[in-house]
């Protein structure tokens, strides 16, 4: 039989003992590592002596319990965070295919397991990077939110966009780059798979909404979108390249995304129904 006062090995804190630490840190708004043992212990409900023999007589075993968990028991970021965006510069630098867990493990200075814990895969890891950097959650937002009208809604899409296209780490234009010329890689089929459909559901859905009320013409919901994202996408991704180029008289990015989408309604647009007499 183990003594007392013998430490415990690195994570091995009671699992309702994590859950209390993690509860009383959420109550009181700081990380785990700045939340009293006192009030760890009221949260599991058992007194501090308890708690402290429970833990093996020191609140590292805690604090490591908790980080592997996926969250970070000081004031760095949680573990998601950090992973996102260490493999984000990862592919923005290196390609998709630079991001294994273990290279991402080093980066954001968490372990492998942790990253299991959190994301249950480098798939589950490469969808979340995908939703941080690219529009889609933003543009998600705009179809969800009122009916703004065919041109306004147009022009929001084209922005954010753009603002995608130009942010950096460059995800988004490595993400394409991996797509037009391993378009059969693994990877890039998962991310097919898991984002096209849903890209369809929301975009393609509206624009067929749109030609249901006779106000665009009837294309195929992808061959709309491709209309209305294509000039965008390609000026936004060659818009580093055109800026080193002394001979080329480059646009404010409003001025292109407003071309971009006055383009758009003339090609597919339909006029206004004449008023009823």
């Amino acid at each position: 039989m183990s003594n007392l006062g013998e430490e415990k090995p690195a994570g091995s804190a009671p699992p309702e003992i994590v859950e209390a630490a993690l509860r009383a840190a959420d109550a009181l708004g700081v990380p785990v590592a700045d939340v009293p043992v006192l009030a760890v212990a009221q949260e599991a409900g058992m007194s501090r002596s308890t708690l402290m023999r429970r833990l093996g007589g020191t609140r590292r075993t805690l604090d490591e319990a908790v980080r592997a968990r996926g969250v970070d028991p000081g004031g760095r970021k949680p573990v998601r965070e950090r992973a996102v965006e260490a493999a984000a510069s990862l592919i923005s630098e290196h390609g998709l295919a630079s991001v294994t867990l273990e290279r991402v493990a080093a980066a954001a200075r968490c372990s492998v397991h942790s990253l299991y814990a959190v994301f249950g895969g480098r798939d589950e890891l490469l969808f979340a990077v995908f939703e941080r950097y690219s529009p889609i959650l933003d543009v998600e937002a705009v179809l969800a939110g009122p009916d703004e009208g065919l041109e306004q809604r147009v022009r929001r899409i084209h922005r954010l966009v753009a603002e995608a296209l130009g942010r950096a780490p460059r995800v988004i234009p490595a993400l394409l780059a991996e797509v037009l010329s391993r378009p059969q890689e693994p990877s890039v089929q998962v991310m097919a798979q898991r984002f096209v459909p849903r890209m369809l559901d929301g975009v393609g859905r509206w624009l067929a909404h749109e030609v249901a009320a006779g106000r665009i013409r009837a294309l195929p919901p992808l061959l709309l979108m491709q209309q209305m994202m294509s000039p965008v996408l390609f000026h936004f991704l060659m818009r580093p390249v055109f800026q080193g180029v002394s001979a080329v008289d480059l646009p404010e990015t409003e001025t292109a995304t407003e071309v971009f989408t006055q383009a758009f309604l003339r090609a597919v647009a339909l006029p206004e129904p004449p008023p009823r007499p």
